[in-house]
């Protein structure tokens, strides 16, 4: 199975292509609905895929974390995802797919993985309201295979958030201060979950902002920006100080809007700050690859508040 994660020196070069490559992977058949949904990861956010290894149980856990295993003297901890989605399937899962991102490793358990595959962003949609509202926003982008299979781009993040025990609120945003200037950011990003937390920091900041929840999405609103700038002979970079954006979208990623906006000589003087979970410095390489000004990790307001502070003032 390690095969599957091989040449990643090779991936890295979907950079600013709009293209990405994701690890498909089912839960099992569904009792109550007969069905085997395909689901999808991005395959850098994937250190390894491994059989079950033995798992310690941990009192006071979430319902869908089973425990935690030792990978080479570090603990980590496993999360159920059939449960954690509450499919009920007659069979066990088999495999465990070891993800690592914004600085944290653990073990998804799954029945089965498929193979990887290549696509454009564009090939990514936006799931239909009626499918976000079931899922919960667990899933942010869906695709279609040729065999007429859906794939569904799981966020890892939400799942993250919900079965870890993270720092409270009044932790995570101590010491973010009012900005006390006039100041807007626009900020794209596709995880209900990290737009509630990029739009906590920037009220406790008192900062405006505008939002959108894919880079085509941000590329658009951007453009009609810079038209009306031109149109009423405003500089644009006294509507938008900073433009903020996640890498992981569906229809466009955030390394193409970076790579468009710094093609645009009308977003001149607007710095382009990188926002995602892909906190690797090969990652953070990438970005610089395409234009990006900084780059900050996700779920940590205090660090976003710092560096909006600077580019800001």
């Amino acid at each position: 199975m390690s095969d599957l994660l091989k040449s990643i020196d090779a991936r890295t070069k979907l950079a600013g292509t709009n293209k990405l490559e994701i690890l498909m992977f089912s839960l099992g058949k569904d009792i109550h609905t007969g069905r085997e949904e395909t689901f999808g990861i991005n395959v850098f956010k994937v250190r390894e895929v491994m059989r079950i290894p033995t798992i310690t149980r941990a009192p006071e856990m979430p319902a869908s974390v089973e425990g935690m295993v030792s990978l080479r003297g570090v603990l980590v901890p496993v999360i159920n995802l059939a449960k954690y989605i509450g499919i009920e399937t007659e069979c066990k899962p088999d495999i465990m797919i070891v993800t690592e991102y914004n600085g944290h490793t653990q073990g998804f358990l799954v029945k089965a993985v498929d193979n990887i595959l290549r696509l454009d962003w564009s090939a990514m949609r936006v799931p239909p309201a009626i499918l976000l509202a079931e899922m919960g926003g667990l899933v942010t982008a869906i695709t279609e295979l040729k065999d007429k299979r859906l794939v569904m781009m799981m966020d890892v993040e939400k799942v993250l958030s919900e079965t870890s025990h993270f720092d409270s609120d009044e932790i995570i945003f101590k010491n973010v201060q009012p900005l006390g200037k006039d100041r807007t950011v626009f900020f794209a990003d596709d995880s209900s979950v990290a737009r509630g937390q990029i739009t906590r920091t920037l009220d406790a900041m008192q900062v405006k902002h505008i939002s959108a929840i894919n880079g085509k999405q941000a590329w658009i609103e951007l453009s009609k920006m810079a038209d009306y700038a031109d149109t009423t002979h405003t500089p644009l970079k006294e509507m938008v100080q900073v433009i903020l954006t996640d890498v992981e979208m569906p229809e466009m990623d955030g390394y193409m809007l970076t790579r468009k906006i710094k093609a645009d000589k009308r977003f001149n003087g607007i710095p382009v700050l990188m926002h995602s979970s892909l906190s690797s410095s090969s990652n953070q390489q990438l970005g610089k690859t395409v234009g990006v000004d900084e780059y900050v990790p996700k779920f940590e307001p205090q660090k976003l508040a710092q560096t909006l502070t600077r580019l800001l003032a």
